[in-house]
């Protein structure tokens, strides 16, 4: 129905008599209008999209019947920022590093609980653990490396690795457990020699092997320590 611009409506009154729906929901839209005018009730109906329909009853006098037309949202949820691929790399980091880890205790525990039996002994010469270790950090290297690694590392203009950017680049999960497969084949390959010169000059090496586990230069130390100490006497 049609207003004129100049028609005012003393007291118009809002009725609910529909009902909108929103996903799903069923609500009721009230609103009361007193002394508005044609021109910005038509407005506000335009901006929600309603339809008009005019009663008049002797009792209540003039009423506007609204009925909101009003579209249905689905809200669609937005998306993880996990994305897959990096939820796959933290998987494949985790399960290397422990897989990396339980790899070498066999070996450790051979050289501190039975250091002179053939089975340790052939254990440690066998290069299996070292092309385990190494393949496992290849893999973790290649998996971590980006065009900005090296620019990373060397961030110093004398071509010199700084502490800031080791930090960064240390801060993703895949570079840290490269650093641990490392880590673990160096400290091996360490422990094994602190373990056949041992077994070649008879000495002590229990306390130093497994310190060369997790304080691999520690390690070293006490056998050189201990080497000295037991030459002297």
């Amino acid at each position: 129905m049609a207003f004129s611009s100049c028609l005012s409506l003393p007291l118009i009154s809002l009725k609910p008599i529909g009902t909108w729906r929103n996903v799903g929901v069923d609500q009721r839209l009230t609103s009361p209008l007193k002394s508005m005018n044609t021109e910005l009730f038509g407005q506000q109906v335009a901006g929600i999209g309603s339809n008009l329909r005019r009663e008049w009853s002797f009792a209540r006098g003039s009423r506007i019947v609204v009925r909101p037309q009003v579209a249905t949202f689905i809200h669609h949820k937005k998306a993880s920022g996990i994305h897959a691929s990096w939820l796959a790399n933290s998987q494949i980091a985790s399960s290397v590093f422990t897989l990396g880890t339980v790899a070498v205790l066999p070996f450790y525990t051979l050289m501190v609980f039975a250091p002179k039996a053939e089975l340790t002994k052939k254990s440690m010469e066998s290069g299996i653990p070292y092309v385990v270790l190494g393949l496992l950090y290849a893999y973790l290297l290649y998996l971590s490396w980006t065009p900005d690694t090296l620019r990373t590392m060397f961030a110093s203009k004398y071509w010199l690795p700084e502490l800031p950017g080791i930090a960064k680049m240390f801060s993703s999960e895949m570079t840290l457990a490269s650093a641990w497969i490392h880590l673990l084949g160096v400290d091996l390959f360490a422990a094994r020699q602190v373990f056949h010169d041992g077994l070649e000059n008879q000495i002590e090496t229990r306390h130093s092997v497994s310190l060369c586990l997790l304080f691999c230069p520690i390690g070293i130390l006490t056998h050189v320590i201990t080497k000295a100490m037991t030459k002297s006497t």
